[in-house]
């Protein structure tokens, strides 16, 4: 059987797709297993319904979640999708500053914005034109 270069060229990319799905999988496992370390009480976590909680307790599968004071959840392990712990640790730099708006009121801290719904934007001291289709009353 003679190879061709067409036949070696799909051989190369096939071994190079199956280098990739096994990376990828290892990849996957490394994450999981780095995931179940994480997994302790005390843990603020986020579930991917999007419920945010506290790690109370952990059993073979199920977690118990803390969402507000005397309110516990029963989840799967796998629904816990991100920690938050980590996410504030990481905090802007101090070289940032904001600068405040200016206070248009002192009484009532209003910043300059957009006009609220229903808001006239700038008041007007002037009538509005009167429309030429009116209806003559002199005659």
């Amino acid at each position: 059987m003679i190879l061709d270069p067409l036949s070696i060229g799909m051989l190369a990319i096939l071994a190079v797709l199956i280098f990739f799905m096994f990376r990828n999988g290892q990849k996957r496992k490394k994450d999981l297993e780095e995931k179940q370390t994480k997994i302790v009480p005390g843990a603020e976590v986020m579930t991917n319904f999007g419920v945010f909680g506290t790690i109370l307790s952990v059993n073979d599968e199920k977690v118990q979640v803390e969402t507000s004071p005397g309110n516990v959840l029963t989840v799967h392990k796998q629904t816990i999708v991100r920690f938050l712990d980590e996410e504030r640790t990481t905090e802007p730099a101090d070289d940032v500053t904001e600068v405040a708006p200016e206070q248009v009121n002192e009484d009532h801290a209003a910043y300059p914005a957009a006009p609220e719904f229903g808001e006239i934007a700038e008041p007007t001291d002037t009538k509005p034109a009167s429309d030429s289709r009116e209806k003559n009353t002199d005659q």
